[in-house]
């Protein structure tokens, strides 16, 4: 059977980099393929020592070359990048640019900040499944933990202990559920607590905007801390035009501050999206409505802030256990009542907001 190179190419094009989500033909991974009656040999480059994909890459590699080997003997060298081929693949992946933040108001990524006016209301839960029932609809999407002294989305997606690739001055935040994670978590030693200042805490958030790498984006997610401290007012700063979604619980006690944090963002121009009520009513097996934290906060806040209240997650013992066990509920369990309550805000938080039709490409004809 007759072979051509192209054709080689055309199956390595399948093989797609599990950090970089991108084929290793588009990434310079292919550093040479050679096609003789008897074998098929091809060298491929990883981009770094000790690349964590490196095992699934070695053998999608191998199956993609036996898939049109034929008869031939497959071989198949691994080898790593060297430093101008690295900075090749660096400035490819930032389309020539320096190290810029891309999720500016130009750019097709919807950037939604989820906030609360005090702790303890499941912001961060709410946030890690919003993004992933957004995954589930196909859409790309990252998550930043931008509650710094209070990181937890690395633990409620099962990221513990993972930490990103580097390569030199770019990062490849982690990925889980279809989702590219990053957060300072994933920089600290365990059980190692956070005590920075003001600039300090911009500066992180800058260097997760400006040094990770997250690809092409449909939404990106940010965790904020509570209240309306130093990461709230940076965000505001860096990424004016994201949107806020405000996260209360029924009582009162927080539904009286959580219109602050809402506030504060449309002080720095951002817009508020809605408001979601966590914690409400839930019916127990018997039919009894239990109503631990009271009713009204989520209305309320919505009142106070002009904007629609996007729906209420009833109080769950399967929401707690799943974010226990690192998994998002709408993924383990997506037929119980938080869950679909979780993914109709997903749905009406991505068909909501300002359309991107007419908005240019940023094609790059480099």
């Amino acid at each position: 059977m007759s072979l051509t190179n192209e054709q080689v190419e055309a199956a390595l094009a399948t093989v797609i980099d599990p950090e970089l989500r991108k084929p290793i033909t588009e990434l310079g991974m292919v550093d040479s393929i050679e096609v003789s009656e008897k074998v098929l040999g091809a060298r491929v480059l990883l981009t770094i020592v000790g690349c964590p994909a490196a095992a699934a890459i070695e053998r999608d590699v191998r199956a993609a070359l036996e898939s049109v080997a034929g008869t031939r003997a497959v071989e198949l060298e691994m080898s790593v990048m060297n430093a101008t081929q690295r900075e090749d693949l660096i400035s490819r992946l930032r389309s020539g640019k320096t190290s810029t933040n891309p999720f500016t108001a130009e750019s097709l990524t919807r950037v939604i900040a989820i906030t609360s006016g005090k702790g303890g209301v499941g912001k961060s839960t709410v946030t890690a499944n919003l993004a992933a029932a957004t995954a589930q609809r196909g859409f790309r999407v990252g998550i930043i933990d931008a509650d710094v002294f209070g990181f937890s989305i690395p633990g409620l997606l099962g990221l513990e202990g993972s930490t990103p690739t580097r390569i030199d001055d770019l990062m490849l935040p982690p990925v889980a559920y279809d989702l590219k994670v990053l957060s300072i978590g994933m920089f600290l030693e365990k059980d190692q607590a956070v005590a920075w200042r003001g600039p300090l805490l911009h500066r992180t958030l800058e260097q997760f905007l400006t040094e990770a790498y997250f690809g092409d984006l449909d939404f990106l997610f940010l965790d904020l801390p509570p209240g309306t401290g130093d990461i709230a007012i940076s965000v505001g700063q860096l990424l004016p035009h994201a949107e806020i979604v405000v996260v209360t619980t029924p009582q009162p006690s927080a539904s009286d501050v959580a219109w602050r944090s809402g506030d504060v963002a449309r002080q720095t121009g951002q817009t508020v999206l809605g408001v979601i009520e966590n914690m409400s009513a839930t019916t127990l097996p018997t039919g009894e409505v239990w109503d631990v934290f009271g009713s009204g906060g989520g209305d309320a806040t919505a009142h106070r802030l002009d904007v629609p209240l996007l729906g209420a997650i009833p109080l769950s013992r399967e929401l707690r256990e799943a974010s226990d066990a690192g998994t998002p509920l709408v993924v383990s369990t997506p037929d119980s009542p938080a869950a679909r309550a979780l993914a109709d805000i997903a749905w009406k938080i991505t068909t909501s907001g300002t359309s991107r039709k007419g908005k240019p490409l940023p094609l790059s004809t480099r």
